[in-house]
């Protein structure tokens, strides 16, 4: 593929059409381990980005590292605008662009709200494991971090420069909410692991309503060890189960099961998200459309 590790697209180029220069291609690709030695021999240098890819065996920068856009960019003179990577920065740490299958913008309905801020505190930390702490919030690690609940201010909170600040993070908070809205008990786990379609909902999840898997496949279908690591990096469990699988803890005591299988010749490369039954005796089927799309959100730029 004629597409740079930096993200340029040489197929576009007229520079790489009439052979004045030849692609970098993938970071982990031979082409680019060609690149860098002729670099250095016709330079004295070789490209830092190219480089640092090759080296972390990185793909592409802007898909695939989770420090993207890291000082490479930022202080070399290309590829790239200061604005454009003001934009990218931005946007990678803003989780406010969330919509429901229909389209429209997540909103979590006063009501809901109401009906959890009137619960007995108590059961539901026991039920839930989130922890009691001041101010009137509860607090819960959504997969590797810490983040609180505040059912006065009606928001979530997240640990950052010392503080605990607003958090706008509409999946999260939907799927959050009623969750505390569904919990009766402390409902029994690992009895049963089933596919979404095998829920008592099961049919909600076809059409506008199928999981967001598609960009974990872009991602991870030539990358098991990438998958293993994103995993890792959110606190998952590996799992002896296809190809690679891990399972991940969005809250406490609702387990997450993404497994990934290897293309060939025959078959395309698979992802399928399994829960543990326990799920639905809290959650309905749209409040697990919208956890296990947050999910997937992470796991694709971990």
């Amino acid at each position: 593929m004629a597409t740079a590790a930096c993200g340029i697209s040489c197929d576009v180029c007229k520079l790489n059409l009439n052979g004045t220069c030849s692609t970098c291609g993938p970071g982990t690709s031979a082409i680019a381990a060609r690149k860098l030695s002729a670099q250095q021999r016709i330079l004295g240098a070789p490209c830092a980005i190219l480089a640092c890819a090759q080296m972390n065996q990185i793909e592409y920068c802007m898909r695939d590292c989770s420090t993207f856009p890291c000082t490479n960019f930022s202080e070399g003179p290309y590829p790239y605008s200061g604005a454009f990577l003001d934009m990218q920065t931005r946007r990678r740490s803003d989780t406010t662009n969330a919509y429901a299958a229909d389209g429209s913008h997540l909103e979590v309905d006063a009501v809901h709200w109401e009906d959890v801020a009137n619960r007995d505190r108590t059961d539901l930390c026991n039920w839930s494991f989130f922890e009691p702490v001041d101010g009137g919030c509860l607090q819960f690690r959504f997969l590797n971090e810490e983040i609180r609940i505040d059912l006065c201010q009606r928001s979530l909170l997240r640990h950052k420069a010392d503080q605990w600040q607003l958090w706008q993070d509409p999946l999260l908070t939907l799927a959050t909410v009623m969750y505390l809205k569904g919990l009766k008990a402390v409902y029994p786990m690992g009895r049963d692991i089933v596919g979404c379609r095998d829920l008592k909902e099961g049919h909600f999840f076809a059409g506008p309503h199928e999981l967001r898997t598609e960009p974990l496949l872009v991602r991870f279908a030539d990358d098991i060890e990438g998958f293993q690591k994103a995993g890792a990096a959110l606190d998952g469990k590996p799992m002896d189960m296809a190809d690679a699988a891990v399972q991940l803890f969005p809250f406490p005591r609702v387990p997450l099961y993404f497994l990934l299988w290897r293309g060939d010749q025959e078959f395309k490369p698979r992802l399928q998200v399994l829960f543990d039954r326990s799920i639905e005796q809290a959650l309905a089927a749209d409040a697990i459309w919208a956890l296990t799309n947050r999910v997937s959100m992470a796991l694709a730029t971990a």
